[in-house]
């Protein structure tokens, strides 16, 4: 079983190593590419102005952050939830530097900084895969089709959940093997189907969809093959 941590971040500007802070996390879990239903999305107190720039993307304003938990108050939560699952971001360097940073900031109690070379990067992905094109997540969602009418501004939950959809195609698209994987996840969560005894149930026989006059005349046919037709292994009890 393959799980991945879909992650993207909010900030109070661009620049992480010049006093910038992250404002908002939103991940979604992956089992085997596929969307699982659960996330994780928290806010944080900056302690410090959101830039009007980034105001201007995501829309979460000095007020709104003001009574929300500091990002210490959070990051066990968040790391529990991601655990050792690798995670899939868009231009990668960008959200790790600011979690880095982050982390870099709560001094003894800060967990290892994140590698990237332990980051799936849909961007890295997106470049080798559409050389020469607009490889933005709004662009890569115009090429596959994916509805961003949702989306009026900016939002971490929101845009990794999007990101989610793109990642997969950025794979090959949802192709049946996915489907499949998902249910063997699930049969092998749920087991085989059991009787009131405990037992496995075994295949049931499906019953025959033809009309009274059609079984009647291919008892018919049956009988010019005689007795030991195999035709008749097919029968069951109720005969033709």
């Amino acid at each position: 079983m393959l799980r991945e941590i879909v992650l993207d971040t909010e900030t109070t500007g661009t620049d992480a190593k010049n006093g910038d802070r992250l404002i908002e996390i939103g991940c979604v879990e992956l089992i085997n590419h596929v969307q699982t239903g659960a996330t994780f999305h928290r806010y944080c107190n900056p302690t410090r102005p959101v830039s009007q720039g980034a105001f201007g993307v995501h829309g979460l304003s000095d007020a709104f952050l003001a009574d929300k938990p500091l990002f210490a108050d959070i990051v066990d939560d968040f790391r529990k939830f991601c655990g050792d699952s690798p995670l899939v971001i868009h231009n990668a360097p960008f959200d790790v530097g600011f979690l880095n940073m982050e982390y870099a900031r709560l001094g003894a109690a800060a967990p290892p900084p994140i590698d990237l070379s332990d980051v799936v990067d849909t961007l890295q992905l997106a470049r080798r895969k559409h050389t020469g094109a607009s490889n933005t997540l709004d662009a890569l969602c115009v090429r596959y089709g994916i509805d961003t009418t949702r989306r009026t501004k900016h939002g971490a939950l929101l845009d990794s959940q999007i990101l989610a959809e793109v990642y997969v195609e950025l794979l090959g698209g949802k192709q049946t093997s996915l489907g499949l994987a998902a249910a063997e996840t699930a049969l092998a969560e749920t087991g085989p189907a059991l009787s009131d005894d405990g037992a496995p149930l075994a295949p049931r026989r499906l019953r025959h969809r033809l009309t009274p006059e059609e079984r009647a005349r291919h008892a018919a046919f049956l009988a010019t093959l005689g007795p030991a037709s195999v035709w008749r292994d097919y029968l069951g009890e109720e005969g033709a």
